[in-house]
């Protein structure tokens, strides 16, 4: 190796002209990429910008996120319902692999090395069991929020050699905190989005959200040629309930039954506050399916132990209306067949009013999925 002090001084001036034109570029590619961090509308566009964008401009093997799903602003962010939809088998959010990157990073400083040489546990959770998955050099780098730790980026490469002790880190450093900071920016974009399409009062989806998940599922139903279903949910003698014990009564049982619908239905079906005490649950399935969450819905509701003013307790019951439909055909025939169920499961509700209340009723007509 040549000693730089005895190499001529043209030549030295041109190797540090060529290290200053370097870093350049290096700084020039790594602003690119955090000004896309930076203008991330959403999750998925902050995600996408990481695994994807990032490796691609640098020639990294992969890159995994671990997020601290406990975190205030990331709790919603990381929901399991919402991470599924991401399906990024590099984000992770474990305890082991949180652990494993805190141990590493002592006194929150960047680890550099072979994950190779971790043992196997360690490895294992934060990057996975397959050997292809195991870069050969990686960088680990704390996301830090004030004094606190929201997440651990990693980078690693196939070069052995390109994250080792006594690299220089102050640019990766850097870009870790801009990763920080974009993360806190997409979860109050996505906290406003959600904020935007959610009840104030029950936490549950509001109408609008509601009918942008009925087109969207609508579409997917016709895709697929799978049957759609819906529930219409009216708390029984809301107004006297009102009217007897007070607003403050009858919220708290507006909360109870909101509460009660979520608890019965699947994780990937849409319940919303439809408008006052009525509600709206919007099922994957036939006829016989959306029967069954609907008893379930019923007998939940009627053991609800909510209490009134005097901490007596409220007999609470819903009457349910439902409907279904195989849908298919064109978009427009799709979204005419939706509203149609719509229609026809608010229909039955009112059916299951007249009948008596604290009951369910199918609306029968030609083209129903009768399951």
């Amino acid at each position: 190796m040549t000693n730089l002090a005895q190499t001529p001084l043209s030549e030295r001036l041109r190797s540090l002209v060529d290290t200053v034109q370097h870093n350049e570029r290096t700084l020039r590619r790594f602003q690119n990429v955090e000004l896309r961090l930076i203008g991330a509308q959403d999750f998925a566009a902050f995600l996408d910008t990481l695994f994807s964008h990032l490796p691609q401009e640098f020639a990294l093997a992969n890159v995994t996120l671990w997020l601290d799903d406990h975190a205030p602003m990331l709790l919603e962010l990381l929901e399991p319902f919402a991470l599924r939809a991401h399906d990024h088998a590099h984000l992770k959010t474990s305890r082991e692999a949180g652990l494993v990157a805190q141990s590493l990073c002592e006194g929150n400083r960047p680890w550099l090395g072979r994950p190779g040489g971790l043992d196997e546990n360690a490895r294992h959770a934060f990057f996975g069991a397959a050997p292809a998955d195991v870069p050969a050099s990686a960088i680990l780098l704390p996301l830090t929020a004030g004094t606190s730790v929201s997440g651990y980026l990693c980078l690693g490469s196939d070069d052995p050699t390109r994250f080792g002790a006594g690299m220089a880190t102050d640019i990766l450093e850097r870009f870790a905190s801009i990763v920080a900071a974009s993360l806190d920016n997409v979860a109050h974009r996505e906290r406003l989005k959600q904020l935007g399409m959610t009840d104030a009062l029950t936490s549950l989806a509001n109408r609008r959200y509601f009918d942008e998940r009925l087109r969207e599922e609508l579409m997917r139903a016709a895709r697929y040629h799978t049957p759609v279903a819906c529930l219409f949910i009216d708390i029984d003698g809301f107004k006297h309930i009102n009217d007897s014990h007070g607003h403050q009564t009858g919220d708290r049982a507006l909360v109870a039954v909101a509460a009660c619908v979520r608890q019965q239905v699947r994780l990937g079906d849409t319940v919303a506050r439809y408008g006052g005490e009525e509600f709206a649950a919007l099922l994957q399935g036939d006829r016989a399916d959306a029967m069954v969450v609907a008893e379930r819905v019923r007998l939940a509701v009627e053991k609800l132990e909510v209490r009134d003013e005097r901490g007596e307790r409220l007999a609470l019951t819903v009457s349910i209306g439902v409907a279904a439909r195989a849908v298919g055909g064109t978009a427009d025939e799709a979204m005419s067949l939706g509203q149609a169920m719509m229609e026809e499961a608010d229909r039955a509700m009112y059916r299951a009013k007249r009948g008596g209340r604290n009951r369910i009723e199918a609306q029968v007509e030609p083209g129903d999925q009768a399951g």
